[in-house]
Protein backbone atom coordinates (compact mmCIF):
# COMPACT_ATOMS: atom_id res chain seq x y z
CA UNK A 1 0.00 0.00 0.00
CA UNK A 2 1.08 3.49 -0.45
CA UNK A 3 0.83 4.66 3.01
CA UNK A 4 1.01 3.08 6.34
CA UNK A 5 -1.45 5.12 8.06
CA UNK A 6 -4.49 3.46 8.20
CA UNK A 7 -7.38 5.18 5.86
CA UNK A 8 -10.79 6.68 7.04
CA UNK A 9 -14.06 6.13 5.03
CA UNK A 10 -16.85 8.27 5.07
CA UNK A 11 -19.67 9.36 2.43
CA UNK A 12 -20.17 13.02 0.98
CA UNK A 13 -24.18 13.50 0.72
CA UNK A 14 -25.27 16.50 -1.23
CA UNK A 15 -27.36 14.45 -1.55
CA UNK A 16 -28.55 13.28 -4.60
CA UNK A 17 -31.86 11.84 -4.77
CA UNK A 18 -33.82 10.16 -8.13
CA UNK A 19 -36.76 13.05 -8.31
CA UNK A 20 -40.01 11.35 -8.26
CA UNK A 21 -38.98 9.83 -4.44
CA UNK A 22 -41.52 11.30 -1.76
CA UNK A 23 -39.25 14.90 -0.75
CA UNK A 24 -40.21 14.07 2.77
CA UNK A 25 -38.59 10.21 2.61
CA UNK A 26 -35.85 11.21 1.33
CA UNK A 27 -34.68 13.77 3.86
CA UNK A 28 -35.66 10.99 6.58
CA UNK A 29 -33.38 8.37 4.82
CA UNK A 30 -30.36 10.69 5.06
CA UNK A 31 -30.38 11.02 8.85
CA UNK A 32 -31.32 7.19 9.01
CA UNK A 33 -28.35 6.58 6.39
CA UNK A 34 -25.83 8.58 9.31
CA UNK A 35 -27.46 6.15 11.47
CA UNK A 36 -26.71 3.23 9.48
CA UNK A 37 -22.99 4.10 8.99
CA UNK A 38 -22.61 4.53 12.53
CA UNK A 39 -23.28 1.22 13.55
CA UNK A 40 -20.87 -0.19 10.27
CA UNK A 41 -17.64 1.84 11.88
CA UNK A 42 -17.81 4.17 9.05
CA UNK A 43 -15.94 7.24 10.53
CA UNK A 44 -17.60 10.68 8.93
CA UNK A 45 -20.32 11.97 6.53
CA UNK A 46 -21.55 14.62 4.91
CA UNK A 47 -24.31 17.03 4.40
CA UNK A 48 -24.43 19.18 1.67
CA UNK A 49 -26.21 22.55 0.45
CA UNK A 50 -28.61 23.24 -2.27
CA UNK A 51 -31.83 25.78 -2.93
CA UNK A 52 -32.93 24.57 -6.23
CA UNK A 53 -33.08 21.35 -8.62
CA UNK A 54 -35.26 19.31 -7.34
CA UNK A 55 -33.02 16.35 -6.27
CA UNK A 56 -30.70 18.08 -3.80
CA UNK A 57 -33.01 19.12 -1.24
CA UNK A 58 -31.22 19.84 1.73
CA UNK A 59 -30.94 23.33 2.05
CA UNK A 60 -29.01 23.62 5.62
CA UNK A 61 -26.23 20.79 6.43
CA UNK A 62 -26.35 22.25 10.33
CA UNK A 63 -30.17 21.06 10.80
CA UNK A 64 -29.21 17.22 9.43
CA UNK A 65 -26.47 17.42 11.61
CA UNK A 66 -28.00 18.76 14.39
CA UNK A 67 -30.26 15.81 14.56
CA UNK A 68 -28.27 12.80 13.48
CA UNK A 69 -25.84 13.95 16.35
CA UNK A 70 -29.13 12.90 18.68
CA UNK A 71 -28.97 9.66 16.79
CA UNK A 72 -25.31 8.61 16.55
CA UNK A 73 -22.99 7.78 18.69
CA UNK A 74 -19.09 7.73 17.04
CA UNK A 75 -19.52 8.94 13.95
CA UNK A 76 -17.91 12.60 12.69
CA UNK A 77 -21.04 14.99 11.33
CA UNK A 78 -19.56 17.82 8.42
CA UNK A 79 -21.18 20.45 6.44
CA UNK A 80 -19.86 19.15 2.71
CA UNK A 81 -20.04 22.05 2.16
CA UNK A 82 -21.91 25.41 3.60
CA UNK A 83 -21.79 27.54 0.45
CA UNK A 84 -20.35 30.91 2.14
CA UNK A 85 -21.63 33.21 -0.71
CA UNK A 86 -25.26 32.75 0.38
CA UNK A 87 -24.38 33.49 4.19
CA UNK A 88 -23.15 36.26 6.41
CA UNK A 89 -19.95 34.98 7.77
CA UNK A 90 -20.63 35.82 11.72
CA UNK A 91 -23.67 33.51 11.49
CA UNK A 92 -21.78 30.73 9.87
CA UNK A 93 -19.59 30.75 12.47
CA UNK A 94 -21.88 31.23 15.18
CA UNK A 95 -23.77 27.99 14.09
CA UNK A 96 -21.38 26.26 13.64
CA UNK A 97 -19.36 26.73 17.52
CA UNK A 98 -22.93 25.51 18.80
CA UNK A 99 -22.62 22.74 16.74
CA UNK A 100 -19.35 21.51 18.29
CA UNK A 101 -20.78 21.93 21.95
CA UNK A 102 -23.86 19.81 20.31
CA UNK A 103 -22.14 17.44 18.96
CA UNK A 104 -19.33 17.19 21.58
CA UNK A 105 -17.04 18.15 19.15
CA UNK A 106 -17.99 15.83 16.69
CA UNK A 107 -18.86 18.05 13.89
CA UNK A 108 -16.53 18.86 11.05
CA UNK A 109 -16.93 22.26 8.50
CA UNK A 110 -16.97 22.32 5.14
CA UNK A 111 -17.17 25.55 3.29
CA UNK A 112 -17.27 25.57 -0.66
CA UNK A 113 -18.15 28.84 -2.74
CA UNK A 114 -21.86 26.94 -4.01
CA UNK A 115 -21.90 24.44 -7.27
CA UNK A 116 -25.44 24.92 -8.49
CA UNK A 117 -25.69 28.57 -10.85
CA UNK A 118 -29.42 28.39 -10.41
CA UNK A 119 -29.19 28.70 -6.67
CA UNK A 120 -26.17 31.67 -7.47
CA UNK A 121 -29.29 32.99 -9.76
CA UNK A 122 -31.98 33.30 -7.04
CA UNK A 123 -29.37 35.15 -4.37
CA UNK A 124 -28.51 37.91 -7.47
CA UNK A 125 -25.22 36.78 -8.06
CA UNK A 126 -22.77 36.16 -11.00
CA UNK A 127 -20.76 33.20 -10.83
CA UNK A 128 -17.80 34.98 -11.13
CA UNK A 129 -18.61 36.28 -7.89
CA UNK A 130 -18.35 33.40 -5.68
CA UNK A 131 -15.10 32.14 -5.27
CA UNK A 132 -14.01 36.01 -4.30
CA UNK A 133 -17.00 36.44 -1.58
CA UNK A 134 -16.27 33.04 -0.46
CA UNK A 135 -12.54 33.09 0.41
CA UNK A 136 -13.64 36.96 2.25
CA UNK A 137 -16.17 34.98 4.63
CA UNK A 138 -13.64 32.09 5.75
CA UNK A 139 -11.30 34.73 6.41
CA UNK A 140 -13.41 35.91 8.20
CA UNK A 141 -14.50 32.84 9.97
CA UNK A 142 -11.10 31.99 10.51
CA UNK A 143 -10.48 34.53 12.52
CA UNK A 144 -13.93 34.84 14.64
CA UNK A 145 -13.14 30.96 15.18
CA UNK A 146 -9.80 32.09 16.76
CA UNK A 147 -11.45 34.64 19.16
CA UNK A 148 -10.55 37.67 17.35
CA UNK A 149 -12.88 40.87 17.31
CA UNK A 150 -13.28 41.64 13.47
CA UNK A 151 -14.63 44.63 11.86
CA UNK A 152 -15.23 44.24 8.56
CA UNK A 153 -17.07 46.15 5.70
CA UNK A 154 -17.84 45.65 2.11
CA UNK A 155 -20.37 45.77 -0.31
CA UNK A 156 -22.13 42.64 0.73
CA UNK A 157 -21.40 42.25 4.77
CA UNK A 158 -20.85 44.88 7.34
CA UNK A 159 -19.14 43.67 11.13
CA UNK A 160 -18.69 45.49 13.84
CA UNK A 161 -16.39 44.72 16.70
CA UNK A 162 -18.01 41.13 15.81
CA UNK A 163 -16.81 38.89 18.25
CA UNK A 164 -17.96 34.89 19.47
CA UNK A 165 -19.59 34.28 22.86
CA UNK A 166 -18.34 30.72 22.62
CA UNK A 167 -15.42 29.19 21.28
CA UNK A 168 -15.25 25.49 19.54
CA UNK A 169 -15.50 22.76 22.01
CA UNK A 170 -12.23 22.05 23.45
CA UNK A 171 -10.64 24.75 21.19
CA UNK A 172 -10.83 22.24 18.65
CA UNK A 173 -12.93 21.92 14.69
CA UNK A 174 -11.53 20.28 11.74
CA UNK A 175 -11.91 22.78 8.89
CA UNK A 176 -11.89 22.10 4.91
CA UNK A 177 -12.42 23.90 1.84
CA UNK A 178 -13.75 22.13 -1.56
CA UNK A 179 -11.50 21.26 -4.44
CA UNK A 180 -11.98 19.96 -8.05
CA UNK A 181 -9.86 20.25 -10.67
CA UNK A 182 -8.84 24.44 -10.70
CA UNK A 183 -5.80 24.87 -8.06
CA UNK A 184 -7.90 27.84 -6.23
CA UNK A 185 -9.19 24.81 -3.54
CA UNK A 186 -5.65 23.56 -3.06
CA UNK A 187 -4.22 27.38 -2.49
CA UNK A 188 -7.03 28.25 -0.24
CA UNK A 189 -6.31 24.80 1.99
CA UNK A 190 -2.67 25.69 2.05
CA UNK A 191 -3.22 29.19 2.50
CA UNK A 192 -5.00 28.69 5.82
CA UNK A 193 -3.59 25.48 6.76
CA UNK A 194 -6.71 23.52 6.05
CA UNK A 195 -8.07 20.02 5.18
CA UNK A 196 -9.47 19.58 1.34
CA UNK A 197 -12.10 18.33 0.09
CA UNK A 198 -11.03 16.73 -3.37
CA UNK A 199 -14.20 16.33 -4.78
CA UNK A 200 -13.42 15.12 -8.57
CA UNK A 201 -10.55 12.83 -7.12
CA UNK A 202 -11.86 10.16 -9.59
CA UNK A 203 -12.32 12.19 -12.70
CA UNK A 204 -9.62 11.64 -15.27
CA UNK A 205 -8.65 15.29 -15.10
CA UNK A 206 -9.25 15.86 -11.48
CA UNK A 207 -7.56 12.83 -10.92
CA UNK A 208 -4.11 13.86 -13.01
CA UNK A 209 -4.13 17.00 -10.91
CA UNK A 210 -4.09 15.00 -7.76
CA UNK A 211 -0.16 15.34 -7.50
CA UNK A 212 -0.04 18.73 -8.51
CA UNK A 213 -2.49 19.94 -5.76
CA UNK A 214 -0.92 18.04 -3.31
CA UNK A 215 2.30 20.11 -4.06
CA UNK A 216 0.36 23.06 -4.16
CA UNK A 217 -1.19 22.90 -0.84
CA UNK A 218 2.53 22.21 0.54
CA UNK A 219 3.54 25.59 -1.39
CA UNK A 220 0.76 27.47 -0.13
CA UNK A 221 1.71 26.48 3.25
CA UNK A 222 5.23 27.07 3.29
CA UNK A 223 4.37 30.48 2.21
CA UNK A 224 2.17 31.17 4.82
CA UNK A 225 4.15 29.24 7.79
CA UNK A 226 1.55 26.63 8.41
CA UNK A 227 1.94 23.17 8.42
CA UNK A 228 -0.35 20.45 6.28
CA UNK A 229 -1.23 17.23 6.97
CA UNK A 230 -2.41 14.01 4.19
CA UNK A 231 -4.30 12.96 7.07
CA UNK A 232 -6.91 15.93 6.48
CA UNK A 233 -7.34 15.24 2.59
CA UNK A 234 -10.09 13.69 2.00
CA UNK A 235 -11.01 12.26 -1.73
CA UNK A 236 -14.52 11.60 -2.98
CA UNK A 237 -15.88 8.88 -5.64
CA UNK A 238 -18.78 7.70 -6.83
CA UNK A 239 -19.06 3.65 -6.02
CA UNK A 240 -21.98 1.42 -5.51
CA UNK A 241 -20.83 -2.68 -4.32
CA UNK A 242 -22.89 -5.87 -4.56
CA UNK A 243 -21.83 -9.21 -4.49
CA UNK A 244 -21.04 -9.61 -7.84
CA UNK A 245 -20.92 -7.15 -11.01
CA UNK A 246 -23.93 -8.59 -12.06
CA UNK A 247 -25.62 -7.58 -9.64
CA UNK A 248 -24.35 -3.96 -9.31
CA UNK A 249 -25.31 -3.59 -12.79
CA UNK A 250 -28.81 -4.31 -12.28
CA UNK A 251 -29.54 -2.75 -8.77
CA UNK A 252 -28.03 0.53 -10.76
CA UNK A 253 -30.65 0.27 -13.60
CA UNK A 254 -32.58 2.53 -10.75
CA UNK A 255 -30.74 5.79 -10.55
CA UNK A 256 -27.22 5.67 -12.09
CA UNK A 257 -28.58 6.99 -15.44
CA UNK A 258 -30.96 9.34 -13.72
CA UNK A 259 -27.89 10.87 -11.98
CA UNK A 260 -25.06 11.03 -14.88
CA UNK A 261 -27.78 12.61 -17.18
CA UNK A 262 -28.86 14.96 -14.22
CA UNK A 263 -25.00 16.09 -13.78
CA UNK A 264 -24.84 16.67 -17.42
CA UNK A 265 -27.14 19.84 -16.66
CA UNK A 266 -24.87 21.05 -13.69
CA UNK A 267 -21.25 20.21 -14.08
CA UNK A 268 -18.99 21.08 -16.73
CA UNK A 269 -16.80 17.88 -16.90
CA UNK A 270 -20.52 15.66 -17.15
CA UNK A 271 -19.96 12.98 -20.19
CA UNK A 272 -22.02 11.42 -22.66
CA UNK A 273 -24.31 9.26 -21.33
CA UNK A 274 -25.11 6.15 -22.90
CA UNK A 275 -28.42 4.72 -23.46
CA UNK A 276 -28.02 1.64 -21.86
CA UNK A 277 -27.24 1.12 -17.70
CA UNK A 278 -24.33 -1.54 -19.26
CA UNK A 279 -22.97 0.93 -21.50
CA UNK A 280 -22.48 3.61 -18.66
CA UNK A 281 -20.92 0.90 -16.12
CA UNK A 282 -18.43 0.80 -19.11
CA UNK A 283 -17.64 4.30 -19.09
CA UNK A 284 -17.58 4.63 -15.31
CA UNK A 285 -15.25 1.76 -14.94
CA UNK A 286 -12.95 1.97 -17.88
CA UNK A 287 -12.43 5.50 -17.37
CA UNK A 288 -11.96 5.21 -13.46
CA UNK A 289 -14.86 7.87 -12.82
CA UNK A 290 -16.31 5.29 -10.61
CA UNK A 291 -16.25 1.77 -9.08
CA UNK A 292 -19.71 -0.13 -10.14
CA UNK A 293 -19.03 -3.67 -8.89
CA UNK A 294 -17.87 -5.88 -6.33
CA UNK A 295 -15.65 -5.80 -3.12
CA UNK A 296 -12.42 -6.70 -5.17
CA UNK A 297 -13.05 -3.58 -7.36
CA UNK A 298 -14.17 -1.05 -4.93
CA UNK A 299 -10.97 -1.73 -3.18
CA UNK A 300 -8.98 -1.66 -6.58
CA UNK A 301 -10.42 2.09 -6.91
CA UNK A 302 -9.08 2.71 -3.55
CA UNK A 303 -5.52 1.58 -3.93
CA UNK A 304 -5.45 3.44 -7.50
CA UNK A 305 -6.21 6.89 -5.36
CA UNK A 306 -3.23 5.75 -3.07
CA UNK A 307 -0.78 5.52 -5.43
CA UNK A 308 -1.53 8.19 -7.98
CA UNK A 309 -2.05 10.64 -5.02
CA UNK A 310 0.83 9.50 -2.62
CA UNK A 311 -1.51 9.12 0.03
CA UNK A 312 -4.32 10.79 1.80
CA UNK A 313 -6.54 10.26 4.57
CA UNK A 314 -10.24 9.63 3.93
CA UNK A 315 -11.80 8.18 1.38
CA UNK A 316 -15.73 9.15 0.84
CA UNK A 317 -18.29 7.53 -1.00
CA UNK A 318 -20.47 9.90 -3.28
CA UNK A 319 -23.88 9.74 -1.66
CA UNK A 320 -26.49 9.28 -4.35
CA UNK A 321 -28.93 7.06 -5.68
CA UNK A 322 -27.67 5.20 -7.73
CA UNK A 323 -29.63 1.61 -6.66
CA UNK A 324 -32.74 1.82 -4.61
CA UNK A 325 -32.79 2.45 -0.28
CA UNK A 326 -32.17 -1.65 0.20
CA UNK A 327 -29.77 -2.19 -2.14
CA UNK A 328 -27.38 1.02 -0.92
CA UNK A 329 -28.06 0.75 2.38
CA UNK A 330 -26.40 -3.22 1.68
CA UNK A 331 -23.70 -1.71 -0.46
CA UNK A 332 -22.55 0.54 2.70
CA UNK A 333 -22.77 -3.22 4.30
CA UNK A 334 -20.46 -4.69 1.99
CA UNK A 335 -18.26 -2.32 1.84
CA UNK A 336 -17.88 -2.49 5.89
CA UNK A 337 -17.28 -6.48 6.08
CA UNK A 338 -15.35 -6.70 2.81
CA UNK A 339 -13.26 -3.34 2.03
CA UNK A 340 -12.61 -1.17 4.96
CA UNK A 341 -10.56 -3.61 7.11
CA UNK A 342 -8.02 -3.87 4.38
CA UNK A 343 -7.07 -0.40 4.70
CA UNK A 344 -7.88 0.74 8.18
CA UNK A 345 -4.89 -1.69 9.49
CA UNK A 346 -7.72 -4.31 11.30
CA UNK A 347 -7.66 -7.11 8.77
CA UNK A 348 -3.82 -7.64 8.41
CA UNK A 349 -3.39 -8.96 12.07
CA UNK A 350 -6.09 -11.69 11.49
CA UNK A 351 -4.70 -12.09 7.55
CA UNK A 352 -1.37 -12.85 9.59
CA UNK A 353 -2.72 -15.13 11.54
CA UNK A 354 -4.70 -17.76 9.94
CA UNK A 355 -1.89 -17.84 7.51
CA UNK A 356 0.33 -18.69 10.50
CA UNK A 357 -2.02 -21.66 11.41
CA UNK A 358 -2.01 -22.92 7.77
CA UNK A 359 1.80 -23.18 7.45
CA UNK A 360 1.90 -25.18 10.01
CA UNK A 361 -0.54 -27.21 9.83
CA UNK A 362 1.45 -30.56 9.44
CA UNK A 363 3.30 -29.77 12.74
CA UNK A 364 -0.23 -28.68 14.36
CA UNK A 365 -2.08 -31.93 13.17
CA UNK A 366 1.59 -34.06 14.96
CA UNK A 367 1.78 -31.75 17.92
CA UNK A 368 -2.27 -32.40 18.62
CA UNK A 369 -2.21 -36.43 17.71
CA UNK A 370 0.84 -36.32 19.88
CA UNK A 371 -0.84 -35.06 22.86
CA UNK A 372 -4.11 -36.71 22.46
CA UNK A 373 -1.84 -40.17 22.66
CA UNK A 374 -0.13 -38.52 26.01
CA UNK A 375 -3.12 -37.66 27.51
CA UNK A 376 -4.64 -41.38 26.28
CA UNK A 377 -1.53 -43.03 28.05
CA UNK A 378 -1.67 -41.09 31.22
CA UNK A 379 -4.89 -41.60 31.56
CA UNK A 380 -4.29 -45.30 31.24
CA UNK A 381 -1.80 -45.39 34.05
CA UNK A 382 -3.77 -43.15 36.32
CA UNK A 383 -6.50 -45.96 35.78
CA UNK A 384 -3.84 -48.74 36.22
CA UNK A 385 -3.10 -47.41 39.39
CA UNK A 386 -6.64 -46.78 40.69
CA UNK A 387 -7.47 -50.55 40.16
CA UNK A 388 -4.58 -51.74 41.94
CA UNK A 389 -4.86 -50.05 44.84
Amino acid sequence: MSQQRPLKFGVFVPPQNVVGLSPTLAIRRTIELAEHLDRLGFDEIWFGEHHSGGAELVASPELLIAAAAERTQRIRLGTGVISLPYHHPFQVADRIVQLTHQTRGRVMFGAGPGQLPTDATMFGLEATQLRPRMEEALDIILRLLAGETVSHKADWLTLQDAVLQLRPFRGQLDISVVGTVSPSGPKLAGRHGLGLLSLAATDPTGNDQLPVHWDIMNEEAARTGHTIDRENWRLMGPMHVAESETAAIEQCRYGLRWQYEYLSHISPSAIDVPETTEGLVDVLNGTGRASIGTPDMAAAQIQRLLDRSGGFGTYLFQGVDFANWQDTLRSYELFAEEVIPRFDGTLAPAVASYEHVLSKSDSNRSATAAARVAASEQWKREREAAGSS
